[in-house]
């Protein structure tokens, strides 16, 4: 008897040249319209143009997104653009995505949360009829990351070939342990750090400080409200869940203002705020407004404890 086949796929694309891409995407695209099946596209903006541009017309059905801007944080796009596409489509219906949240230029900040993205993907949408094809470029991606490619995809699809080859290195939970990485220290006290511990009675006011500073630090508009929503949600958490107190710092990087919380709790669920919340949900949002209004969040925790630093461009 033959062995079930996963309804879930989730192939990698390694191409080389923009032959090779348009080769394996745009052929992708068409078999999916052509199977009747919704398709969308979440790529860098010039690989957008180039898929576009091959489809013509027959891209008109097609959902384009540039995940340089829909993706910029990667724990975004599971809930924000992977499940915010499929589940808008008719039950028992399968669907096609092309997402690429992986490009030369992501930094060793991001890179981390996009590996962990990448082995995600495989828990979050196991048992579902979907495809996901992610493309990965071979003359400007390290040796590393193809590496890890082949650890988070189960085939992976040669460039210049239309076919997969099971991957032998496939290893999404150890993918995900392996970038369960110490955060770099915050800054020492000074002007230009808060640091502060809290507890339940002092959450409110911490979150005032967060805010005061963060304007300080050149954050205004929606950019500072959404300091003020992931520090309230983040400590509440710590409150909640991380032992009833924990420490917040905020300061300035490389053109981000980063606000980070510290607690003694642990996260055990590595998908905790990269799931849609149902509508008829009872709390349980904070971790995936974090996600959703963030530009990179990146995540440690272990025995001792959990760190969860958020980054806001200013």
């Amino acid at each position: 008897m033959s062995e079930p086949v996963e309804p879930f796929v989730h192939p990698a694309l390694f191409y080389g040249d923009p032959h090779e891409y348009l080769a394996g995407t745009v052929s992708f695209v068409r078999e999916g319209l052509a199977a009747g099946e919704p398709v969308a596209v979440a790529v860098p903006a010039e690989n957008l143009r180039l898929i576009q541009d091959a489809l013509g017309t027959d891209g008109a059905g097609v959902r384009f997104l540039d995940m340089r801007e829909a993706g910029r944080n990667p724990g975004r796009i599971i809930p924000g653009v992977l499940r915010a596409f499929a589940d808008r489509q008719p039950p028992g219906r399968r669907v096609r995505i092309i997402g690429e949240p992986i490009w030369a230029g992501r930094n060793a900040d991001e890179y981390p949360a996009c590996a962990q993205h990448e082995a995600l993907i495989n828990a979050a949408f196991r048992g579902r009829e979907i495809t996901i094809l992610c493309p990965y470029d071979t003359s400007r991606l390290d040796e590393r990351t193809l590496a890890d490619a082949r650890a988070t995809h189960p085939v992976v699809i040669p460039g210049g070939s239309a076919d997969g080859l099971a991957s032998p290195a496939y290893d999404p939970d150890g993918v995900v342990a392996r970038y369960n990485l110490p955060l770099p220290p915050a800054p020492g006290a000074g002007p230009e750090v808060l640091a502060a511990a809290f507890t339940e009675d002092s959450l409110s006011a911490v979150r005032h400080l967060a805010t005061g500073h963060g304007a300080r630090l050149g954050l205004a508009g929606t950019a500072l409200e959404n300091l003020a929503l992931i520090t309230a949600e983040l400590t509440t958490n710590s409150v909640v869940h991380g032992g009833g107190t924990g420490t917040l710092t905020v300061w300035a990087q490389d053109g981000h203002v980063l606000c980070e919380v510290r607690d003694k709790g642990r996260l055990d669920d590595p998908l905790a705020g990269r799931r849609p919340a149902a509508r008829d949900q009872r709390g349980g949002r904070g971790l995936l407004l974090v996600n959703l209004l963030s530009d990179l969040v990146r995540v440690h925790t272990g025995p001792e404890g959990t760190t969860i630093r958020c980054y806001l461009g200013r």
